[in-house]
């Protein structure tokens, strides 16, 4: 009978983390690391890349820095060569990067929403394609998708309005139960983790113009604090949610409970 402790151990496990540069990607890079991953990290502004991957380093992480755009396809697929090439392997993704822009529906601007789209709904498809392949043949994978409460609520214009990110992160949530159903047979678990409001770049406007009104909301009474979301990625990387699938995890304070 495995122990806690080997439950939830990633020893031996390599990460593939989008988005890993920083916010919350960032913070799951570092979870997975902790419990034992090697750890590749992909984004698209290597200034960035190189500062996360020293911190991660710094932290006695086992870490692959490669730069990339998820919704270029050449792109997503050089990356998985190069972690693939590195580390021999990829046995978990976690799909954090993503993109939003701000704007009433009836004013957003078509381009914004289609490299919203692409960014976040085909960023995370291309990414589940090409390491989903290996995983098949091998037979193992955990897949961990980042979607948000926006992709399973509507959100009031006066917190949130940019209903391409919204509606992207409910494809992340339709597409994550549809590969959970197709790919479970060959041994692979794909879930995702809903956050509710954290202080990231993203959401730091937002936060600053209507954060007394987003508290008062809160259940919990509060917003998200650093840390409070990389524990749950650890949990679905590990062999501790080996039969757990197609779900999505809210993080969110009681948020989606009201």
């Amino acid at each position: 009978m495995s122990s806690p402790a080997d439950l939830f151990s990633l020893k031996g496990r390599t990460a593939l983390i989008t988005g890993g540069s920083r916010g919350l990607g960032l913070e799951i890079a570092e979870g997975l690391g902790q419990a034992g991953a090697r750890v590749a990290i992909t984004a698209r502004r290597r200034e960035w890349l190189d500062e996360a991957a020293r911190s991660l380093r710094g932290s006695d992480i086992d870490c692959l820095a490669a730069t990339g755009d998820v919704s270029d396809s050449r792109d997503v697929f050089r990356v998985v060569e190069e972690v693939t090439g590195a580390f021999g392997r990829i046995d978990i993704l976690v799909n954090a990067a993503g993109r939003s822009w701000g704007a009433p529906a009836e004013e957003m601007p078509l381009q914004k929403w289609h490299e919203v789209m692409e960014a976040n709904a085909t960023g995370t498809f291309l990414m589940c394609q090409a390491v989903g392949r290996g995983m098949i043949s091998r037979r193992f994978g955990r897949i961990i998708n980042v979607a948000s409460l926006a992709g399973l609520s509507g959100q009031p214009p006066e917190v949130l309005d940019a209903v391409g990110y919204s509606a992207s992160k409910g494809a992340i949530i339709a597409l994550t139960k549809d590969l959970a159903v197709k790919w479970g047979r060959h041994g692979i678990t794909v879930n995702a983790i809903a956050p509710g409001w954290f202080p990231t770049r993203m959401s730091e406007k937002v936060i600053e113009r209507a954060g007394q009104h987003l508290t008062a909301m809160i259940p919990m009474g509060r917003i998200g604090r650093a840390g409070e979301v990389k524990g749950a990625a650890v949990f679905l990387a590990s062999e501790a949610a080996s039969y757990i699938t197609g779900q999505v995890f809210a993080i969110d304070g009681g948020l989606l409970a009201l």
